[in-house]
C-alpha cells in the first residue's frame, strides 16, 4: 500500500502541543508534562497527560497521500465496553478536511474492584489520507485526545517539512477532563482547540482528565513553558475527588499562581472557575459512578451538603474562593483576570444542553463553550484582547 511513499523522520520540529517527546522502542511518545512532573504524579495523571489532547503534526508539503503509523493504547475498565476508536483530524490550511482512525494497539484494562491493571498487546496501526490537493499546503494531523499514542513513522508521496511557526501567540491552557476534551467529537473540536482557532493562537493544552488538582508540579510546568497567554480552569476535580477543604483551597491557588508568576511575571493570566455542574453545585464530593439501564456511565455526588459550613467544597464555594483570590491579587497583578465558568455553560444552557453523563459536556456544548470563551477572552474587552487576529473556527466544507 505504501511502497511508493517516502518516509520522513518524525522530529520535534514536526510536532506541536507537546512539552516533551519520549523516545520509545517504536518511536516517540508525546507527553504534555515533563518527566520530573510525571514522576511526582499518580497513575490517573500518567494516563491523562499521555493522551495527546491538542498535540498535532504540522507539515508543509505538496503530498496528495500521507500515512502515519502509530501505536495506540486504549484505556478501558474490566466488564465495560471500550470507548470508540480515537479520531485523527486532518486540517488542510486550517480547515478540518478529513478524519481517520487506526486499529490494533494495546489495551490497558483497569479493574475498579481490585485496583489492578493488565495490558493486552497489539500491533502498530496506520491512518491514511489520500486525494489531498496537489499544491503547497499546510497539514495538521491532530492526534486522538482519548488514546495514548506513540508516533512510529510518517510517509508521503512528496517531500515533507515542518511548517513555519509563524507569529501566532502561544496560549497555554490548564484544566480538567472538560478541557482535555471528554465527550468532544474529535481532537480538533474540543473547546480549547476551537477557541484557539477562533482566537488565532497556537494551543498547548494541559487539560488532564481527573487531574486538575492545583498540583505544584503542574504549576512549575506552566511556569517553565514559553507562553504569550495562560489560562487555568480549576475546581471540578478538587470537588469531585474531595481532595481539600476551604481553608486549604485559597492558599493552594495563591501558591499555584505565585509559581506561574516566577517564570511569566507579566503574561496575561486568566483564572476560570468551573462551568455549571448541577450534581456538585451544592453537594460536595467525592463523586461516584453509576450505570444506567443501557450500561452508560453516569456520575453522582456522594457528599453531604450539611458539611459545607465546616469547610467541605462545592462548586459554589470554589467559585467564591477563586474570585476572592484573584481580587486580592489584582492590585499587584494588573495582568491577572477572572472568568466565571458559568458564562461558558450556565443554568439556561443546562436545560437546552444537559450534561449527558451529569459531568462532561457533549460535542455541541464544546462548540458553544469555545464560541463564548473566544468572545470573552479574545474579544475587544477580554483579558487576551489584541493577542491575535480572530479567525473563523475550522469546520467541515460547506
Amino acid at each position: 500500500m505504501s511502497s511508493a511513499l517516502a518516509t520522513t523522520p518524525i522530529t520535534p520540529e514536526l510536532v506541536r502541543g507537546a512539552l516533551e517527546l519520549e523516545p520509545t522502542e517504536h518511536g516517540l511518545a508525546p507527553h504534555r508534562l515533563p518527566a520530573r512532573a510525571r514522576a511526582q504524579g499518580d497513575g490517573q495523571l500518567a494516563m491523562a497527560e499521555a493522551q495527546p489532547s491538542g498535540v498535532r503534526l504540522v507539515l508543509r508539503t505538496r503530498a496528495t497521500v500521507v500515512e502515519l503509523d502509530t501505536l495506540r493504547t486504549r484505556v478501558g475498565y474490566r466488564g465495560l465496553p471500550l470507548r470508540p476508536d480515537g479520531v485523527y483530524d486532518l486540517l488542510v490550511d486550517g480547515r478540518l478536511t478529513a478524519q481517520g482512525s487506526t486499529s490494533g494497539g494495546r489495551v490497558l484494562l483497569l479493574d475498579p474492584a481490585t485496583g489492578t491493571t493488565e495490558t493486552e498487546p497489539g500491533p502498530i496501526g496506520t491512518v491514511r489520507y489520500d486525494g489531498l490537493p496537489d499544491r503547497e499546503k499546510d497539514l495538521e494531523i491532530w492526534l486522538p485526545h482519548t488514546e495514548i499514542t506513540e508516533l512510529v513513522a510518517l510517509r508521503s508521496d512528496a517531500p515533507v517539512a515542518a511548517a513555519p511557526a509563524g507569529d501566532r501567540p502561544v496560549w497555554v491552557h490548564h484544566g480538567s477532563s472538560i478541557s482535555h476534551g471528554s465527550n468532544a467529537a474529535s481532537p480538533a473540536t474540543t473547546w480549547p482547540a476551537l477557541a484557539a482557532a477562533a482566537g488565532g493562537v497556537e494551543l498547548v493544552n494541559l487539560g488532564f482528565g481527573g487531574s486538575a488538582m492545583i498540583d505544584p508540579f503542574t504549576a512549575r510546568a506552566l511556569r517553565d513553558t514559553p507562553a504569550d497567554l495562560v489560562s487555568i480552569k480549576i475546581g471540578i476535580n478538587v470537588v469531585n475527588a474531595d481532595v481539600m477543604r476551604r481553608r486549604a483551597l485559597g492558599p493552594a491557588v495563591h501558591g499555584f499562581l505565585d509559581t506561574i508568576r516566577e517564570g511569566l511575571p507579566t503574561t496575561p493570566l486568566l483564572v476560570v472557575s468551573p462551568i455549571l455542574c448541577p450534581i456538585h453545585e451544592d453537594t460536595p464530593g467525592p463523586g461516584a459512578v453509576d450505570l444506567d439501564d443501557s450500561g452508560a456511565v453516569l456520575f453522582r455526588a456522594t457528599g453531604d451538603p450539611a458539611d459545607v459550613p465546616a469547610g467541605r467544597l462545592t462548586l459554589r464555594v470554589v467559585r467564591d474562593e477563586l474570585a476572592r483570590v484573584v481580587a486580592d491579587r489584582a492590585a499587584d497583578d494588573p495582568h491577572l483576570a477572572y472568568l466565571d465558568g458559568r458564562a461558558l455553560y450556565g443554568e439556561a444552557d443546562a436545560d437546552a444542553l444537559p450534561l449527558p453523563d451529569r459531568l462532561h459536556p457533549d460535542a455541541a456544548t464544546h462548540a458553544l463553550m469555545a464560541e463564548r470563551f473566544a468572545a470573552l477572552a479574545f474579544g475587544a474587552e477580554g483579558p487576551f484582547a489584541g493577542a491575535a487576529g480572530s479567525q473563523p473556527c475550522g469546520g467541515w466544507p460547506g
